[in-house]
């Protein structure tokens, strides 16, 4: 047996072992200094969908500057459903892990935020004392401080915008459907050539919200609780919709795709015509890095295309929270957000308000000429608000015990 050689460091090794030591306060995110002083070696855990390689690279390009700028490590914790990282989150609650959870910070927005909030697991306020946030001018743009009609209240911070645009093969296209019932009549006349993801993919369900606000005469319901509204009044038009649809989708509407991205690899691969995007820029960056064709060219809907504000967020539990508000102010940084919003990076467009920066950080974000894949300048202006986030959840379960396939 081996001899204990400091019997006074091991017995009060020993005791700390058994206490319940105080867990560490909370930064102040008023004290910035302070934060910055404490993230320095923390490592922040940022979940975030894994789904799509230019998403991923931006991540791997935003670790590497805040290793070197800040000494924060940042681990991309790949995520196939948003979902399963908020159940994470309960859980630990639940388990009564109210210090060491194991997410430091989450890319979130919509039903996700909602059911975050709900269950008191998200830290703040803190997104509008990030220094960085001033630059998105809250007042002017109050999108950035809204998810899915609900405020934020400084529980997540923005750092990016989506809204569905399509593209299409103009070499097999002369004239793409224009809105939701043209649509269904080009499916019919280009059989298999068009589908849209499985739900509950984010982009699928945003097709279904697009459609339904398109469809239906009682769309001002969308935007409170669907508890105040019939579900099923609302959304008839919408089943009877998908139901004429499926059987002129790619494999009959009897499979559909995974995701956005499966989506492009169908265009890329001939199977697809017409497909879409809750990233404007996608067409364009793929073509660019030759996934499509140089005969894609990209559109909205003539009455406006959904669009929204993606945040990031802090659960109340996270063990690092100085490096996770390090990080999200970051991206919001005018660095990190040209970058983002650059063709040869992401393509994801900014929530900075551009026209209020100064000179040399508007020049960041200057790209020269357009590419004839991507949108006209102003080809967004039209920007339908996302329905109440209750309507998300409903909608998914619905089409689920309809369609539900593979």
């Amino acid at each position: 047996m081996p001899i204990n050689r400091h019997p006074i460091r091991f017995t009060i090794a020993t005791t700390l072992l058994g206490l319940a030591l105080p867990a560490m306060a909370n930064p102040d995110p008023d004290d910035w200094q302070s934060v910055v002083a404490q993230a320095e070696g923390q490592t922040v855990y940022w979940n975030a969908w894994g789904g799509d390689t230019r998403t991923n690279r931006y991540i791997d390009w935003v670790a590497e500057q805040m290793q070197a700028q800040y000494g924060v490590d940042v681990e991309h914790v790949k995520l196939d459903d948003t979902g399963s990282a908020v159940a994470r989150v309960l859980g630990e609650k639940q388990a009564g892990n109210h210090d060491e959870g194991s997410i430091d910070l989450i890319w979130i927005n919509g039903e996700n935020f909602a059911a975050m909030r709900d269950n008191d697991l998200l830290f703040g306020p803190f997104a509008e004392a990030l220094p960085h946030f001033a630059l998105t001018n809250a007042d002017e743009n109050p999108e950035v401080v809204t998810d899915f009609t609900l405020p934020t209240e400084g529980y997540e911070s923005p750092w990016g915008k989506a809204q569905i645009t399509f593209y299409y093969d103009s070499a097999q296209t002369e004239t793409p459907p224009k809105d939701i019932q043209s649509l269904l009549a080009w499916a019919r006349a280009n059989p298999g050539q068009f589908s849209y993801p499985r739900i509950p993919d984010f982009t699928g369900s945003t097709f279904l919200k697009q459609a339904l606000i398109e469809l239906t005469e009682q769309d001002e319901a969308l935007y409170q609780p669907l508890s105040e509204s019939d579900f099923e009044t609302v959304t008839e038009p919408l089943w009877t919709y998908l139901d004429a649809l499926h059987p002129h989708l790619w494999r009959s509407g009897r499979s559909f795709p995974d995701s956005g991205p499966h989506l492009r690899t169908l265009m890329s691969d001939g199977e697809l015509s017409l497909a879409f995007s809750f990233y404007p820029t996608d067409a364009a960056v793929a073509v660019m890095e030759y996934e499509l064709p140089d005969s894609v060219r990209s559109y909205v809907l003539e009455g406006g295309t959904l669009g929204n504000v993606h945040f990031v967020a802090i659960p109340y539990n996270s063990p690092h929270k100085a490096g996770a508000m390090v990080l999200a102010n970051y991206l919001l940084s005018t660095e990190a957000q040209a970058e983002k919003q650059s063709l040869a990076m992401w393509g994801d467009h900014s929530v900075l308000d551009i026209n209020q920066l100064d000179t040399d950080a508007q020049a960041l974000f200057e790209q020269g000429d357009r590419h004839p894949s991507e949108l006209p300048a102003d080809a967004l202006s039209n920007t339908l608000p996302e329905p109440h986030p209750s309507w998300m959840t409903a909608l998914q379960d619905a089409w689920l015990e309809r369609y539900g396939v593979n």
